[in-house]
C-alpha cells in the first residue's frame, strides 16, 4: 500500500475529488491510503488563525511556519506508529533515519511529468504540502521540503488542485490500482511519444470508419500501425518530446517530415 498525506487548509476540496472515480476505488480495496491533514488543527491561537502579514510588508498575508510544522510532525508520528505496528518485536525499521518526503506544490518548483510520477510511485509514503495565501513562511520549508514541484507555469489560488493531480498520476502506477496494469505501461509519453489514436463502436460513425488494419485481427500490423500512429501524433502536438524519443532511423525520418509541415515561421 503506498499512503499519501495532503497537508492543507481545505481537506474536504481535496478528499472530495479523490474518493471517486479509479482513485476511490483502489482506495477502497486497500491498495492506496489518502489522507487529508488540516493544517487549521494545528494553529495556536484561539481564532484557529495560520496566516499573518509578511515582514517587510507586501500585499496578502503569509501561512505562518509553526502550524505548518505541527501537521508535519503529527504525520511522522503516525507513520512512525504505522511502522512500529508492522515491524516484529525486537527488529529495528527498515528506514529508520530515512527522511520523509515533503513535495511542495509551488510554481517555483520543477515542472511534474511522467518521469517524476513513476519516481514518487516508488515511495511508500508521500506527503504534499498545499500552499494558499502569498505561500509559506520560509523557514518550515527548508526544514521539511525535499521536492519542490509545479504543474504548470500559471498560477492558482492554492496547492490543492495540483495536489489532486501528483495522486491521480502517481497512484495509476502503483501495482493493481488500474484493472489492467499494462494500460499505465502503454498511455501517453511512455517511450516520450504520445497515445496512438484508438477506437471502439460502432464501426462506422458519422460517416467516419474504424481504419481496417484494426479490424484485421492480425496483432503484428497493429502495433506497427499503433507505433507509427504514435510517432505522428506526437511529431505533431508534441515534437519536443522527440528529442528523447528512441527511434529508429525510418521513424525519425517520418517525424522530420512531419515537423517540417507543421513547422511556424517567427
Amino acid at each position: 500500500m503506498m499512503r499519501f498525506y495532503i497537508m492543507t487548509l481545505f481537506p474536504e476540496m481535496v478528499m472530495g475529488g479523490l474518493n471517486t472515480s479509479i482513485i476511490g476505488r483502489a482506495k477502497g480495496k486497500g491498495l492506496l491510503s489518502i489522507e487529508a491533514v488540516n493544517i487549521r488543527d494545528y494553529a495556536f491561537n484561539k481564532h484557529n488563525s495560520v496566516d499573518d502579514y509578511p515582514y517587510g510588508g507586501g500585499a496578502g498575508m503569509l501561512m505562518q511556519a509553526e502550524p505548518v510544522y505541527q501537521a508535519y510532525e503529527a504525520v511522522r508520528e503516525k507513520i512512525r506508529g504505522i511502522e512500529e505496528c508492522k515491524r516484529p518485536e525486537g527488529r529495528k525499521a527498515q528506514n529508520e533515519g530515512k527522511r520523509l518526503r515533503v513535495v511542495y506544490l509551488s510554481p517555483q518548483g520543477r515542472t511534474f511529468n511522467q518521469k517524476m510520477a513513476e519516481e514518487f510511485s516508488t515511495e511508500k509514503e508521500l506527503v504534499l504540502l498545499c500552499g494558499h495565501y502569498e505561500g509559506i513562511d520560509e523557514r518550515v520549508l527548508e526544514e521539511i521540503v525535499t521536492d519542490y514541484v509545479s504543474v504548470g507555469d500559471y498560477v492558482l489560488t492554492g496547492g490543492e488542485l495540483p495536489a489532486m493531480i501528483l495522486v491521480d498520476a502517481i497512484a495509476r502506477l502503483v501495482p493493481g490500482v488500474l484493472h489492467n496494469d499494462v494500460s499505465a505501461e502503454f498511455e501517453s509519453f511512455q517511450d516520450n511519444l504520445l497515445e496512438y489514436p484508438q477506437y471502439s463502436r460502432p464501426e462506422v460513425w458519422h460517416e467516419k470508419s474504424v481504419p481496417k488494419v484494426l479490424l484485421s485481427g492480425h496483432h503484428a500490423n497493429v502495433e506497427k500501425w499503433r507505433r507509427r500512429q504514435s510517432v505522428l501524433r506526437t511529431a505533431r502536438l508534441r515534437p519536443d518530446l522527440l528529442q528523447k524519443a528512441e527511434l529508429t532511423k525510418e521513424e525519425r525520418e517520418l517525424a522530420e517530415s512531419v515537423t517540417d509541415t507543421y513547422k511556424i515561421d517567427t
